[in-house]
């Protein structure tokens, strides 16, 4: 049901963007050939993860690939080409994610292990706390 709901969005869009992302793993393809067929001519999909694999099945990193009328960009870095904007957004991030482990009273980070965001802890104590690192350096991808 979600599939076709996203089917009929993506039919009836003149631009779609994608950005899913997952850290250590190939990104999800969210926007399936046939999906990109249904879209009229003219249309624009930019794939903001093709440089990693990509989420539009048939796009090309750094390249706009051209499928029934429909351009397919698949960007490159886009940090890198705005560089100040990127820096200002991840400090922004960064600080967030600081925030929901400081405590302002000891002055010091404070690690709660049944916080959601303790995915994003890679090492503490000298060990290595996130599977998905821990997978990747004993080879077990």
């Amino acid at each position: 049901m979600q599939r076709d709901a996203q089917k009929e969005v993506i039919a009836s869009s003149d631009v779609v963007i994608t950005t899913a992302q997952v850290f250590g793993r190939k990104p999800p393809v969210i926007v399936p050939r046939e999906f990109v067929e249904g879209m009229k001519r003219g249309s624009v999909v930019i794939d903001m993860a093709a440089e990693s694999g990509g989420n539009v099945e048939g796009s090309a990193p750094g390249e706009v690939v051209e499928l029934n009328g429909v351009k397919i960009v698949g960007t490159g870095n886009w940090p890198n080409s705005v560089p100040r904007d990127a820096s200002q957004m991840y400090s922004s991030n960064l600080f967030s994610l600081v925030s929901e482990f400081w405590d302002d009273e000891a002055k010091t980070v404070v690690l709660d292990f049944d916080n959601d965001l303790i995915g994003c802890v890679i090492t503490h104590n000298n060990d290595i706390v996130n599977q998905t690192i821990a997978n990747i350096r004993s080879g077990d991808q």
